[in-house]
């Protein structure tokens, strides 16, 4: 079931009215229920992993409850990462490293081949697994205490806004609130469905209609010139950006409007001085994931500058491994390791070659976030590229052919997707530079309403309403 789809609209109307009518003591029910049907929508057959899953779990953390020795609590976490992780290994990358083994093996002249699995992605598994394992790992820390009531767990791993694409929440942070009694509040259900048409209109006006452009020219990339292949990629900087951030704001939107706070999951990030600082802003949610359940256990930045960088290194690998089994994107993770390595290292040089030469500030943060959003874009090249061939294809003729034809299919519609990346700068600027939404929720509430009206009408306009799939969807 698609954020994007008149049956999502009919599931969560009927969701938001039932939970509302219902005594606070049913309404988990109700969510549990609801989040199971919107995930069998995708594929009932993957309903099972989650299950099995949420027991192991569930299973684990009371028997780690009832242990104080952390020697053998570690066999009930081990259990709870191996079984979590196998499953992501199975089904997510497992083809990858039988293809890749039999390659070396045949390069060998080996002729024993591991066989390929025929299987499907779960839509959403990197995403849920990863939420499960931060709660074991946080029980296993004695952080917070084992999750008693099996059917409030079940929610916390399944409540369907934030199921499929995140953000991935922290059981301290979402698990209390399934106790809270939630009231119907005008002015908290307003802010959801504000979150909720902003991050429609990123995926159906902007999302989707660079969308047909970026597909067009990735699709063939070797028809097409250096200046051609290069317009593709900033324009997927942003598709990738209004597709992700926009399912975020659709799914914070509608925890909202049922009393529930999700946490902010993108924060303007191209906007961003430095890659450090783009990670701090980009996927917030998987990026302190990362740091408090892999950099910081590795040692984070207190042994050594040397062991810091090597720390960095392996986080931003494996973050490209965890957006998926290619090696497109062990490339593109590898690309934001060297940069962020980079960055540490020359962050003091740079600093003292500002001072010296006493630039303007304002000059200086614009260079450092036009520096940036080059750098990402050069690392979404492998992102979106079909290949790695193709991928190596395309930089080299972004690099040895800049100019060329210029090729823009249908270009009234490629007009209309430049007009809605301008609006997009507005606001995301309006709120980086000048804080004016402030201004404008202080404004008359028929004012309010016009500007939500004519978000409205633009999108009707010159929205795509296709029921794309989310990209994040495939990770």
């Amino acid at each position: 079931m698609l954020f994007n789809s008149l049956q999502f609209g009919f599931f969560f109307i009927i969701i938001v009215f039932a939970f509302f009518l219902l005594p606070h003591r049913y309404r988990w029910i109700l969510l549990l229920i609801g989040s199971y049907y919107f995930y069998l929508c995708w594929n009932w057959r993957y309903i099972f992993l989650i299950l099995f899953s949420t027991l192991i779990d569930y299973f684990a953390s009371l028997r780690m409850a009832r242990l104080e020795e952390k020697s053998k609590r570690r066999k009930y976490l081990l259990l709870s990462l191996i079984s979590n992780l196998g499953l992501l290994f199975i089904f997510k990358y497992f083809n990858f490293f039988s293809e890749s083994v039999n390659e070396f093996l045949l390069y060998l002249n080996l002729p024993y081949a591991i066989p390929h699995l025929n299987v499907l992605l779960p839509v959403g598994i990197s995403f849920y697994t990863f939420q499960a394992l931060s709660y074991t790992i946080d029980v296993y820390r004695n952080r917070i205490p084992a999750e008693r009531h099996l059917g409030i767990f079940s929610l916390y791993i399944m409540f369907f806004p934030q199921l499929v694409a995140g953000p991935i929440e922290r059981a301290t942070r979402l698990l209390p609130q399934f106790y809270e009694e939630k009231h119907f509040d005008e002015a908290r259900i307003i802010s959801g469905l504000r979150w909720m048409l902003w991050g429609m209109f990123k995926k159906i006006v902007i999302a989707n209609r660079l969308a047909i452009y970026v597909d067009a020219i990735y699709s063939n990339a070797e028809q097409h010139t250096g200046l051609t292949l290069l317009i593709a990629t900033y324009l997927f900087a942003f598709q990738i950006y209004c597709d992700f951030s926009g399912y975020s704001d659709i799914a914070i939107g509608a925890a909202r409007v049922l009393g529930f706070d999700l946490m902010k999951n993108f924060n303007r990030p191209y906007f961003s001085k430095t890659i450090p600082e783009f990670w701090s802003r980009w996927h917030i949610s998987l990026s302190t994931w990362f740091r408090d359940y892999l950099y910081i256990p590795l040692g984070g930045n207190r042994k050594g500058e040397k062991r810091m960088l090597l720390n960095l290194f392996i986080v931003f690998f494996i973050s490209g491994v965890w957006h998926g089994a290619n090696w497109t994107f062990l490339i593109w993770g590898g690309l934001h390791a060297v940069y962020a390595v980079t960055s540490k290292i020359t962050l003091p040089w740079r600093d003292r070659w500002v001072q010296k030469m006493h630039i303007p500030q304002p000059l200086i943060n614009g260079w450092r976030i036009f520096v940036t959003f080059q750098l990402v874009c050069l690392s979404w090249i492998y992102f979106r590229a079909n290949s790695l061939q193709s991928a190596n294809f395309i930089l080299k003729q972004i690099i040895t052919k800049p100019w060329g034809e210029l090729f823009i299919p249908a270009l009234d519609q490629f007009m209309y997707g430049l007009i809605a990346v301008v609006i997009l700068l507005i606001v995301d600027s309006s709120y980086e530079f000048f804080r004016l939404p402030q201004r404008f929720y202080r404004q008359p509430r028929y004012l309010r309403w016009a500007a939500y009206s004519v978000v409205i009408i633009i999108m009707v306009l010159i929205g795509v309403f296709n029921e794309s799939q989310f990209i994040y969807f495939q990770f």
